[in-house]
């Protein structure tokens, strides 16, 4: 189905000035601009509101806007009759305040007014809580990996395993510094499921390069990880498209409270899927990796064992 004969590794070096303009873009962009933050670790007020018929949240946006809440995030809940708002802290406004004012901008120019279903707030230590929560969870997900690559294969192809998954993290918050697209626990779940996806791809990816290491009588270590690589192109390739078809289908249909959520792991799958090619192998063939750092022990009176 796919060409078998394509030199991955020969393309290498290209690949590693594309990553680098990527890297060296998206770590300026989230110094100069940072992040998003949503109301998960900014703090702020939730406000969910009811109405008897359908409701454009685009008029609801407006009415907003023209009361001085510009930075409002409005969204449907469950049906198309439910609204879910959320304010971002106010200095000198109160909770109780705050509702009554959003409230009253929502039943401004409706037909029928809204009705107040719950408010919430959530206090800025509880978003420092767990903005740091959500760093710690993607370093310890990073350190498990690494220990568990290391003792499946060997600490080379922990390290490409490892530093292909910073550079697929980086990216895709480096996407989301650039474009402005808010960072909430939701875009947090799916940079960890990142994180995982890319991970499972470089592992097909490495069990291939180990096998053909221990099966491969000729060929130096750049041919045998470029066949390695074209074995498993198909089965990469499908995997991707697949699950971005999906992905797809949930940033254009399934609403604005999975938007982001989407679009988060459509980066995830397109930059993982370059990765696991064009990263995790070529840092592992940098390190020097050979042959005899994949061949099995032979075990003490193996060769005994084996004589007629």
């Amino acid at each position: 189905m796919f060409k078998q004969d394509i030199d991955f590794l020969g393309k290498r070096h290209l690949a590693l000035i594309f990553s680098s303009i990527l890297i060296i873009g998206s770590i300026a962009s989230l110094a100069v601009s940072g992040l998003k933050l949503g109301i998960d670790f900014t703090g702020g007020t939730l406000v969910e509101v009811g109405y008897k018929q359908s409701v454009d949240i685009s008029v609801l946006r407006n009415s907003l806007t023209e009361a001085g809440f510009p930075d409002a995030t409005v969204q449907h809940f469950g049906t198309t009759k439910d609204v879910l708002i959320r304010i971002k802290p106010r200095d000198g406004v109160s909770n109780a305040e705050l509702s009554t004012k959003v409230l009253a901008a929502v039943n401004k120019d409706a037909v029928e007014p809204a009705d107040l279903r719950r408010v919430e707030f959530v206090g800025p230590q509880v978003g420092d809580e767990l903005a740091e929560d959500g760093g710690l969870a993607l370093l310890y997900s990073m350190f498990g990996i690494l220990i568990y690559v290391a003792w499946r294969f060997e600490h080379k192809f922990a390290l490409g395993s490892v530093a292909a998954l910073l550079h697929d993290v980086i990216i895709t918050l480096g996407v989301f510094s650039l474009f402005k697209m808010e960072f909430d626990l939701t875009v947090l779940a799916a940079v960890l499921a990142v994180i995982g996806y890319s991970l499972n791809d470089t592992i097909v990816v490495y069990d291939r390069i180990r096998e053909n290491f221990r099966t491969l009588r000729k060929g130096s270590s750049e041919q045998v990880m470029n066949i390695s690589l074209n074995q498993t192109l198909s089965r990469t390739l499908m995997t991707s498209l697949t699950t971005a078809l999906v992905l797809v289908a949930l940033a254009t249909l399934g609403g604005e409270i999975i938007h982001n959520f989407a679009i988060a792991l459509l980066i995830g799958v397109g930059i993982g899927t370059y990765s696991s090619i064009f990263v995790a192998s070529p840092i592992v063939l940098a390190l020097g990796i050979s042959k005899e750092d994949l061949m099995l022990p032979i075990k003490e009176g193996e060769e005994i064992d084996e004589m007629p």
